[in-house]
């Protein structure tokens, strides 16, 4: 099994910010052009979280900008290249909210639950208010039975919209599309189910579709089709 990459590779905590005055060689030869997370401290309380390209460079600026005297000790966290480290420094800022940053962390892709949660939270107030009144109204069930009858396999999970899937065989990736009738479409054809899609894509009798094909449950989340029906 391949090992996972990490993140930080190397860190120093909690350390005086007289080490960047008194000790110039030692700062130099660790984290001169190196890039990473950093955060400033005063009196043990965390004042300031940031994101370098050269550490040393922006802990000696900050020394004389708008913070300098504000902080007396830092920690700096060096990452494995840059990739993610503007993410991780959004994710601190938001959790944290240090009183020496202007701005709140942001995500690139991310999405927010916020309305997902109000929507469910709302048709659970609605079958609530139902069961205490004594009102009819058509269930979960009864109205995704009506949607299959209508639009096909798919027809529950879609909510009138597309969905875009992948898949993968034998180093290939294979693209289609749930149209909003739930039908799916594989290069230039429509198939009533994944699985006959699947086994178009590759070559086989048979294939399992909910399996096969993946959809993006969230920016960048790929996973499998099946997990819409759990």
């Amino acid at each position: 099994m391949k090992r996972p990459t990490s993140l930080v590779c190397q860190y120093l905590e909690h350390v005086s910010w007289k080490l960047l005055q008194d000790y110039q060689e030692v700062i130099r030869r660790y984290i001169r052009q190196r890039h990473g997370v950093y955060a400033l401290y005063r009196k043990d309380k965390l004042y300031y979280v940031g994101l370098a390209n050269n550490l040393r460079g922006r802990l000696k600026q900050h020394l004389r900008d708008r913070h300098g005297g504000l902080w007396d000790r830092f920690s700096i966290y060096l990452t494995i290249g840059d990739r993610h480290i503007r993410e991780l420094e959004s994710l601190l800022l938001r959790i944290v909210r240090p009183a020496g940053n202007k701005q709140v962390g942001r995500f690139g892709r991310a999405e927010s639950l916020r309305k997902q949660f109000a929507n469910e939270i709302r048709q659970q107030e609605r079958d609530r208010l139902a069961m205490l009144l004594g009102l009819t109204i058509p269930t979960r069930k009864a109205l995704a039975q009506k949607l299959l009858d209508v639009q096909g396999v798919m027809g529950r999970y879609l909510n009138g919209r597309r969905l875009r899937l992948k898949g993968w065989y034998k180093g290939r990736t294979y693209r289609a599309l749930v149209m909003r009738d739930g039908r799916f479409r594989f290069g230039e054809k429509l198939y009533g189910s994944p699985s006959l899609a699947a086994a178009k894509a590759r070559k086989t009798p048979k294939c399992d579709g909910w399996r096969f094909w993946h959809y993006e449950r969230a920016p960048g989340d790929w996973v499998r089709l099946r997990e819409l029906r759990n």
